[in-house]
C-alpha cells in the first residue's frame, strides 16, 4: 500500500497541510484544493483513491461537492466538519459520504480511518489499485510500466511471456482463461496445441511467486477450463 493518490478539499491551509504531513509520511501522494469547484478540476485531470473533504466551505459546500463526486467516481469520502450535530453527519452519509469525523480531530485516527477506506475500496475493486501501471493482489505487488513483480517485499523475476501471462490474469480477476486464449493474447498468434506451452509456463510462474506452487494462492487452475486469478485474494 502506500501508493495511492488522496485529494484533500479545505478551505483552511493550516488543515490541509497537516494531513498532507501524516500522509506524506505514510507514502502516499497528496493532492490539495481549497474548494469544490478546484477539487472537480483536479478529479477531471487525475487518478484519485480517496477524497478528505471538508463540509463547510465557500463556492461549493461539501455536500454538494460530494454528490457531484458521486455522479462521476466510486472513490471512497471522509468528511470533515467543526459541526458535531447527528443531522449533518446523517446528511453527510446519505450523500455519499463513506465515514465522519469532526474539528477538531486526531490526525493518527484519520491516517487510520483513511487506510481502513482504502483497503476496502481495493478489495471491493477486485484488489486492483486504481493505477493502470499498479496492480496489488494480496502480497503481490504488479508494476506494468517497469515489469516488476514483488511478493512480500521479494523481487520476483519473470521473463517477459511469464510477466504477460499474469498481466493478463491479474487485470481480469475472476475470469478463468482457456490456454488457448492466453496463448493468443500473449503469443499475438493463433493456437495451434498450445495446452503444453502454456502450462509450462504457468508451472514456472507458480515457482517463483508461491510459497507452495502446489497449493497456489495466486493462479487456480479450473479443471478442464483454463486458469483464473481469484477476485478476492
Amino acid at each position: 500500500m502506500g501508493k495511492e493518490t488522496i485529494l484533500i478539499i479545505d478551505d483552511e491551509k493550516e488543515i490541509r497541510d497537516l494531513i498532507t504531513i501524516y500522509l506524506e509520511n505514510e507514502g502516499y501522494n497528496v493532492i490539495q484544493a481549497s474548494n469544490g469547484e478546484e477539487g472537480l478540476d483536479i478529479l477531471r485531470v487525475n487518478q484519485v483513491h480517496l477524497i478528505v473533504l471538508d463540509i463547510m466551505m465557500p463556492k461549493i459546500n461539501g455536500i454538494e461537492m460530494c454528490i457531484k463526486v458521486r455522479e462521476i467516481a466510486e472513490m471512497p469520502i471522509i468528511m470533515l466538519s467543526a459541526k458535531t450535530q447527528d443531522m449533518d453527519k446523517i446528511l453527510g452519509l446519505t450523500t455519499g459520504a463513506d465515514d465522519y469525523m469532526t474539528k477538531p480531530f486526531n490526525p493518527l485516527e484519520l491516517v487510520a480511518r483513511i487506510k481502513s477506506q482504502l483497503r476496502r475500496y481495493i478489495r471491493m475493486s477486485g484488489g486492483m489499485v486504481q493505477n493502470e501501471n499498479e496492480i496489488e493482489i494480496g502480497e503481490m505487488l504488479i508494476n506494468v510500466s517497469t515489469h516488476e513483480v514483488t511478493v512480500g517485499g521479494r523481487e520476483i523475476k519473470l521473463t517477459p511471456r511469464e510477466f504477460s501471462i499474469l498481466e493478463l490474469l491479474s487485470r481480469n480477476r475472476g475470469i478463468v482463461f482457456s490456454a488457448e486464449k492466453i496463448y493468443e493474447k500473449v503469443w499475438k498468434e493463433q493456437s495451434f496445441q498450445s495446452d503444453n506451452t502454456v502450462m509450462v509456463h504457468i508451472r514456472k510462474i507458480r515457482e517463483k511467486i508461491e510459497d507452495n506452487p502446489r497449493k497456489p494462492v495466486f493462479i487456480k487452475t479450473v479443471w478442464g477450463v483454463g486458469y483464473k486469478i481469484e477476485k478476492e485474494n
